[in-house]
């Protein structure tokens, strides 16, 4: 069964229409032959309303009495038994009274839109819940019942129905809204012009944004990538440096100054890692954004201006709004920039707006050094071994050792060069070739102790050093960055090995993963946030905290989050990653995403399951019942008819007759809506079994009174312990599995029913002398709706044997079936000797004990 449509009217104020429209739309359905009633309607008395309510049918409203006055409310169970096709609920935010099933009627209609029925029903824009604090500054009337904005949105269809401020105080005037004694008072207060006004714009801008999103899922469904002006929209281009937060507020005033007008910040990350912006400041202006009532998003792409008019379109932006560039003017030899990209790619459909801010010009600020993957400490030895390590080698050169010449010379410096580029990268590496140089120069070209060359050759021999020494530094940074580049992506191969094949085979719950994910970036505490929307407040769907950390509720709490979505982040807490992690990190977050959704799509297939199991009953019920139930009913209608005969004279050995078989059926009736509804309490788990002592011979005698007298032996001795059990389930237990027995015993042949204990547990074993079951079936026949073999029709709708093992498993107790020694079979009622009761000793015979 699918669940219900919701189809909603919006106004803006009372008065506007929107019963009327309701119950002008459901005589439409009526006349189309849809099967529609009023489940609750209040015409508030206006004539013309109530006018609408002839001709519809209404479901009788339950009456509540509170405090001593009765009320009325809408009867959830009397429209779940009518089950239309389409229901009316009106006032969609109202507080049912106290004593109700549900607390507000939001809740009654998600009943009826889950049983499968649809629902039209009506709600004004002050009741929204997100709108309480505007409609009160703009009103001074706070509004008592609310509904939550999500359960609006998810209407399937929300019509507005509009009037000009000037049309409604005219229909307040006329007296078709209020009493005329009321409205006066209305028109000086609550319907002021004003008020009206501003209460409708708020209904034509949620409407809107309603329709946008519609909008959105079209043009995603349809692939539409060109830009439709349906709205302004803002997309603020941020870079993580400080101008973003001045960029922000430019776009929130140009944004002010059109009536729903969006603002979108987006900052573009390249995929290799690198960058420069600083994760906290990326903090500080999401927080910026949101308080505007902006959204931030992040982007992964290596061609920032591509990427950025890639979202500008694919959100159907209007506007781009970009910073004058950081970079000084000697940088633009390596390009015209990204403003400028942007704006001569744009098109005619997107304008790009630059704006000035006080860090023009002032340059981005050096790259991190490559150099620092590798160390401090390697840093460290580079520069030593790269400026000291020449001047001990001069040193020793001059004084201790023999003249090797300048070509040996100049070897050992390259030696010192390749050393200082192993151990500390390209810049040690630069600063020895240089010094290196200086020092060859000084120390062993003619003329000595002089910084001048007077030979040709010492000049190109000292520009071949450097550039030999240049290169060769240069291939070895290389080499080395290549090396700790591998290393770093196979341990990310690692890690995104094992985590994608962890979930895949489903053995990583979503609290492992982010353990996982503290100890890979050595963290203090990591969450997974969520919200329903973007308006909606952040949830924790689920979070790992040390000793030392604390929770984290937002990501704005936290050193570094990743975004999932738009409503999804992994925030992490204990300290800022380098760029080059949140690659690794982007992955962790999007499995997490994944686990998840997968942990709500078990939960999601396991509801599933258990709907088939019951859609499986049904329609095994339907089918059981459809011959079971009419049976005994055509029975008894036929001996009624017979004894309401005028044209016959019954004896009365023939009334007696008739009578019997009315007594008969009805028995037959009451035992099978017994067993439906014992098995309907067991389906739904309302079984609440009132355990107690008793003994068995005070239970199991009363359980035969349903069989024939003779057609049962019963031994149960004095001497059995009491036993721990609901006394009724006990009994129906008990009678369902004795009748069973007696049902396929051969004629002559009584069932034996006898009881034993046995250590904590006392057996009643119920033993028949029928055709037996095989083993195949033997779990089978406790079934729901089951018959085995040719069992006749009208024999019971198989139900028996599924509720007494569902009434002995709710005491604690097992049922199952045994063959019967000499054949047949043997029911095994198993249940639990009482408290306090010594176990029983089993009575072995001799020659078995050793």
């Amino acid at each position: 069964m699918g669940r219900g449509k919701l189809r909603i009217y919006l106004g803006a104020a009372p008065g506007v229409g929107k019963t009327y429209a309701m119950l002008s739309e459901a005589h439409r359905r009526v006349e189309r032959g849809t099967d529609a009633v009023v489940g609750f309607v209040e015409h508030h008395n206006r004539p013309r309303t109530e006018v609408m309510l002839h001709g519809l049918e209404e479901v009788p409203r339950r009456e509540i009495a509170y405090r001593g006055t009765a009320f009325t409310e809408m009867d959830i169970d009397a429209v779940l038994a009518r089950r239309p096709a389409v229901v009316l609920v009106d006032e969609l935010a109202h507080t049912n009274v106290p004593g109700s099933r549900n607390t507000k009627r939001w809740q009654d209609v998600e009943e009826l839109l889950q049983a499968g029925i649809d629902v039209v029903s009506t709600v004004n824009i002050q009741h929204l819940e997100s709108l309480g604090d505007v409609v009160e500054s703009i009103t001074g009337v706070r509004q008592q019942e609310t509904v939550p904005d999500e359960v609006v949105r998810r209407a399937d269809q929300i019509e507005l129905v509009d009037m000009s401020p000037q049309a409604l105080r005219r229909r307040m005037a006329h007296g078709n809204i209020y009493k005329p004694d009321k409205v006066d008072a209305a028109l000086s207060n609550y319907f002021r012009p004003g008020n009206l006004t501003a209460l409708r714009e708020l209904a034509l801008l949620w409407t809107a944004d309603r329709v946008d999103e519609y909008l959105r899922q079209y043009r995603t469904e349809h692939s539409v990538s060109t830009i439709w002006h349906a709205r302004e929209r803002i997309v603020v281009g941020l870079t993580g440096g400080p101008e973003g937060r001045t960029l922000i507020r430019r776009a929130a005033r140009m944004a002010a100054k059109g009536s729903g007008s969006e603002i979108l910040a987006v900052y573009i990350a390249r995929s290799d890692g690198l960058t420069s912006a600083s994760p906290k400041e990326l903090a500080v202006q999401r927080t910026l954004v949101e308080d505007l009532g902006g959204t931030f998003h992040h982007v992964i792409g290596d061609d920032v201006p591509a990427s950025l008019l890639e979202f500008a379109r694919g959100v159907n932006a209007t506007q781009i709004v970009l910073g004058s560039s950081r970079r000084k003017t000697w940088q633009y030899i390596f390009g015209p920039g990204v403003g400028q990209t942007v704006a001569r790619d744009s098109g005619p459909d997107l304008d790009v707006h630059i704006v000035t801010h006080e860090e023009v010009a002032k340059g981005r600020g050096l790259p991190v050094s490559r150099g620092a993957r590798l160390g401090r400490g390697r840093i460290a030895a580079g520069w030593l071994v790269g400026v000291v390590g020449p001047a001990l080698l001069s040193l020793l050169l001059t004084h201790v050792g023999p003249d090797l010449g300048l070509a040996n010379d100049m070897l050992l410096f390259l030696c010192m060069t390749v050393a200082a580029a192993l151990l500390g990268g390209l810049l040690p590496a630069l600063a020895s070739a240089a010094f290196g140089s200086l020092l060859l120069n000084y120390y062993f070209v003619e003329p000595l102790h002089q910084w001048t060359i007077t030979d040709p050759k010492n000049i190109v021999a000292i520009a071949i050093f450097v550039f030999v020494a240049v290169s060769v530094a240069s291939v070895v940074d290389l080499a080395a960055r290549r090396t700790h580049q591998a290393a770093r992506l196979r341990a990310e191969s690692e890690i995104l090995s094992f985590l994608a094949g962890s979930v895949l085979r489903g053995d990583t719950s979503l609290e492992v993963l982010l353990e996982r994910v503290r100890e890979t970036f050595a963290m203090e505490s990591v969450a997974l946030l969520e919200r329903a929307s973007e308006v909606d407040p952040w949830t924790c769907a689920a979070s790992v905290v040390t000793s030392s950390g604390k929770p984290l509720l937002r990501p704005e709490d936290a050193d570094v989050d990743m975004p999932v979505g738009d409503n999804m982040a992994l925030a992490l807490s204990g300290r800022v990653l380098p760029a080059e992690d949140r690659r690794v990190l982007a992955a962790f977050a999007a499995q997490a995403a994944v686990v998840l959704d997968r942990q709500r799509l078990v939960g999601e297939a396991e509801r599933a399951r258990r709907l088939d199991e019951g859609n499986r009953i049904r329609v095994a019920l339907l089918a059981a019942v459809s011959h079971d139930l009419r049976t005994p009913l055509a029975a008894i209608k036929a001996a009624v008819t017979s004894l309401r005969s005028d044209d016959v004279a019954w004896s009365e050995e023939d009334e007696a007759e008739l009578l019997a078989s009315i007594e008969d059926g009805a028995d037959r009736l009451d035992h099978l809506v017994g067993n439906l509804l014992d098995m309907s309490r067991l389906q739904t788990g309302t079984v609440t079994p009132l355990i107690r002592e008793i003994d068995l011979d005070e239970v199991v005698p009363m359980a035969l009174g349903g069989v024939p007298e003779g057609s049962v032996t019963l031994d149960i001795p004095e001497s059995l312990p009491m036993v721990a059990v609901d006394p009724g389930l006990l009994e129906r237990s008990v009678a369902n599995v004795v009748e069973n027995a007696v049902k396929y015993s051969p004629g002559g042949t009584p069932v034996h029913v006898a009881a034993s204990a046995l250590g904590d547990r006392v057996e009643v074993r119920v033993a028949d002398r029928g055709p037996g079951v095989p083993d195949s079936a033997k779990d089978r026949i406790f079934e729901p709706f089951q018959r085995y073999g040719d069992a006749p029709r009208g024999a019971g709708v198989g139900l028996g044997l599924a509720v007494a093992r569902g009434f002995a498993e709710a005491m604690g107790g097992t049922l199952a079936a045994e063959d019967t020694p000499g054949g047949g079979m043997t029911m095994v009622l198993t249940l639990r000797a009482a408290a306090g009761v010594a176990p029983v000793r089993a009575d072995l015979p001799a020659q078995a004990t050793s």
